[in-house]
């Protein structure tokens, strides 16, 4: 057999696998989803990663902002599960911010996430909250050329 097939037969299967087990991680993802939803409102933080470990929390919130479950999933692979964060439990979500004795033990991409968990819950909460609507990677495209425009003009401003 060639290099070419082993290396083909190779490719779709690591592809296969890594669908499986991503497959398994959403099924996870949406049991410990579900299991949150029946004690209360879920606040679900995230820390995109894309060379860093990803980092995601859920929060199982009752009305007043009072934690009664606490969720973290953080990784760089599909093999990542949930973990519990029972230092949390009875703690007030308002208050998780970067000043918080508890959080500020916490790793950097775990707090960031939990502040992005407590600023969806907040803006959730005043009523004011819309989802961001990723850009496609034209769009990106297309704003980071704008953006090395504009500073090639600051500099020729600059310069001259």
């Amino acid at each position: 057999m060639s290099f070419i097939y082993i290396f083909g037969i190779f490719a779709i299967t690591a592809y296969l696998l890594q669908a499986i087990l991503g497959f398994r991680q959403i099924k996870h993802f949406n049991n410990i989803y579900q299991s949150l939803r029946k004690k209360g409102k879920v606040a679900i933080g995230r820390r995109k990663g894309r060379f860093k470990a990803g980092t995601l929390v859920l929060f199982a919130v009752t009305d007043e902002g009072r934690i009664l479950d606490a969720k973290k999933m953080q990784g760089v692979t599909v093999l990542a599960k949930f973990h519990s964060l029972p230092q949390y439990l009875g703690e007030d979500i308002h208050y998780l911010d970067m000043y918080n004795p508890l959080v500020r033990k916490e790793n950097k991409l775990l707090r960031q996430a939990m502040e992005n968990a407590r600023e969806v819950f907040l803006r959730v909460e005043s009523g004011n909250y819309e989802e961001e609507k990723p850009l496609s990677p034209l769009g990106g495209m297309v704003n980071q050329l704008q953006l090395w425009k504009n500073q090639m003009k600051l500099k020729w401003k600059r310069s001259v």
